[in-house]
Protein backbone atom coordinates (compact mmCIF):
# COMPACT_ATOMS: atom_id res chain seq x y z
CA UNK A 1 0.00 0.00 0.00
CA UNK A 2 1.45 3.58 -0.92
CA UNK A 3 0.93 6.12 1.94
CA UNK A 4 0.42 9.49 1.11
CA UNK A 5 3.21 11.88 0.87
CA UNK A 6 2.69 14.99 2.92
CA UNK A 7 4.19 17.77 4.41
CA UNK A 8 4.80 18.13 8.35
CA UNK A 9 5.79 21.28 10.85
CA UNK A 10 6.30 20.84 14.13
CA UNK A 11 4.51 23.72 15.77
CA UNK A 12 2.06 25.06 18.76
CA UNK A 13 -1.09 25.85 19.27
CA UNK A 14 -1.51 29.62 19.96
CA UNK A 15 -5.18 30.17 20.10
CA UNK A 16 -8.41 27.95 20.34
CA UNK A 17 -11.41 29.86 19.32
CA UNK A 18 -14.55 27.18 19.17
CA UNK A 19 -13.39 24.20 16.64
CA UNK A 20 -10.85 26.52 14.91
CA UNK A 21 -7.50 26.27 16.00
CA UNK A 22 -4.69 28.70 14.98
CA UNK A 23 -1.41 26.81 15.16
CA UNK A 24 2.09 28.64 14.29
CA UNK A 25 5.23 27.44 13.47
CA UNK A 26 8.69 27.95 11.83
CA UNK A 27 9.35 27.08 8.21
CA UNK A 28 12.56 26.83 7.44
CA UNK A 29 13.83 26.36 3.86
CA UNK A 30 15.85 23.70 3.03
CA UNK A 31 18.96 25.71 4.04
CA UNK A 32 17.98 26.91 7.50
CA UNK A 33 18.57 23.41 8.82
CA UNK A 34 22.37 23.18 7.30
CA UNK A 35 25.19 22.84 9.39
CA UNK A 36 26.93 26.14 7.35
CA UNK A 37 23.95 28.40 7.63
CA UNK A 38 25.78 30.80 9.71
CA UNK A 39 28.43 31.17 6.34
CA UNK A 40 25.96 31.07 4.17
CA UNK A 41 23.36 33.87 3.74
CA UNK A 42 20.89 31.87 2.52
CA UNK A 43 19.18 30.56 5.69
CA UNK A 44 15.85 31.47 5.56
CA UNK A 45 13.30 31.11 8.48
CA UNK A 46 9.60 32.64 9.00
CA UNK A 47 6.91 32.37 11.86
CA UNK A 48 3.99 31.20 9.96
CA UNK A 49 0.15 30.71 11.41
CA UNK A 50 -2.44 28.20 10.24
CA UNK A 51 -5.76 27.67 11.07
CA UNK A 52 -7.03 24.39 11.00
CA UNK A 53 -10.63 23.24 12.17
CA UNK A 54 -11.10 20.48 14.76
CA UNK A 55 -14.02 18.96 16.42
CA UNK A 56 -12.33 16.26 18.64
CA UNK A 57 -11.50 19.24 21.54
CA UNK A 58 -8.49 17.20 22.73
CA UNK A 59 -6.17 20.41 22.04
CA UNK A 60 -5.54 23.15 24.44
CA UNK A 61 -3.62 26.19 23.99
CA UNK A 62 0.41 25.63 24.21
CA UNK A 63 0.36 21.80 23.14
CA UNK A 64 3.16 20.92 20.79
CA UNK A 65 1.87 19.28 17.03
CA UNK A 66 2.86 18.55 13.96
CA UNK A 67 0.75 20.98 10.99
CA UNK A 68 0.19 18.31 7.80
CA UNK A 69 -0.84 19.22 4.40
CA UNK A 70 -0.70 16.68 1.64
CA UNK A 71 1.92 17.20 -0.54
CA UNK A 72 -0.49 16.94 -3.54
CA UNK A 73 -2.55 20.41 -2.61
CA UNK A 74 1.30 22.22 -2.10
CA UNK A 75 1.63 21.31 -5.74
CA UNK A 76 -1.61 23.08 -6.46
CA UNK A 77 -0.52 25.85 -4.29
CA UNK A 78 2.56 26.19 -6.39
CA UNK A 79 0.76 25.96 -9.92
CA UNK A 80 -1.99 28.45 -8.74
CA UNK A 81 0.24 30.93 -7.26
CA UNK A 82 3.19 31.04 -9.16
CA UNK A 83 3.15 28.42 -12.79
CA UNK A 84 -0.02 29.90 -14.00
CA UNK A 85 0.38 33.17 -13.75
CA UNK A 86 3.60 32.41 -15.63
CA UNK A 87 1.80 30.87 -18.41
CA UNK A 88 -0.77 33.52 -18.81
CA UNK A 89 1.99 36.09 -18.84
CA UNK A 90 3.78 34.08 -21.40
CA UNK A 91 0.91 34.07 -23.91
CA UNK A 92 -0.55 37.71 -23.47
CA UNK A 93 2.84 38.86 -24.11
CA UNK A 94 3.93 36.73 -27.18
CA UNK A 95 0.04 36.99 -29.01
CA UNK A 96 0.02 41.13 -28.03
CA UNK A 97 3.99 41.07 -29.70
CA UNK A 98 2.48 39.08 -32.99
CA UNK A 99 -0.77 41.19 -33.06
CA UNK A 100 0.14 44.72 -32.68
CA UNK A 101 4.25 44.70 -32.80
CA UNK A 102 4.67 46.74 -29.87
CA UNK A 103 6.67 45.63 -27.70
CA UNK A 104 6.25 48.07 -24.92
CA UNK A 105 2.05 47.43 -25.05
CA UNK A 106 2.67 44.22 -25.06
CA UNK A 107 4.96 44.00 -22.21
CA UNK A 108 2.45 46.71 -19.92
CA UNK A 109 -0.69 44.28 -20.75
CA UNK A 110 1.23 41.24 -20.30
CA UNK A 111 1.81 42.77 -16.90
CA UNK A 112 -1.20 43.90 -16.10
CA UNK A 113 -2.79 40.70 -16.24
CA UNK A 114 -2.05 39.36 -13.24
CA UNK A 115 -3.91 42.43 -11.76
CA UNK A 116 -7.00 40.52 -12.47
CA UNK A 117 -5.74 36.97 -12.05
CA UNK A 118 -4.39 37.53 -8.37
CA UNK A 119 -8.10 39.59 -7.66
CA UNK A 120 -10.04 37.15 -8.86
CA UNK A 121 -7.81 34.78 -6.67
CA UNK A 122 -8.42 36.83 -3.42
CA UNK A 123 -11.96 37.23 -4.19
CA UNK A 124 -11.96 33.03 -4.55
CA UNK A 125 -9.94 32.85 -1.45
CA UNK A 126 -12.84 31.56 0.83
CA UNK A 127 -13.92 28.53 -1.84
CA UNK A 128 -9.96 28.49 -2.49
CA UNK A 129 -9.54 27.78 1.84
CA UNK A 130 -11.96 24.95 1.60
CA UNK A 131 -9.47 22.63 -0.78
CA UNK A 132 -6.42 23.54 1.70
CA UNK A 133 -7.21 21.70 4.69
CA UNK A 134 -4.23 21.13 7.15
CA UNK A 135 -4.42 18.71 10.01
CA UNK A 136 -2.57 18.43 13.35
CA UNK A 137 -1.39 15.29 15.13
CA UNK A 138 0.17 15.60 18.86
CA UNK A 139 3.59 15.41 19.14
Amino acid sequence: MSKVKSIEHKGHIDSIDGNKINVNFLAMSGCASCHAKGVCTVADMQEKSVEVFDFSNQYKVGDEVNVTLKQSLGYRALFLGYLLPFILVLIILIVLTEITNNEAIAGISSLAVLVPYYLTLYLLRNKIRKKFTFTIKKI
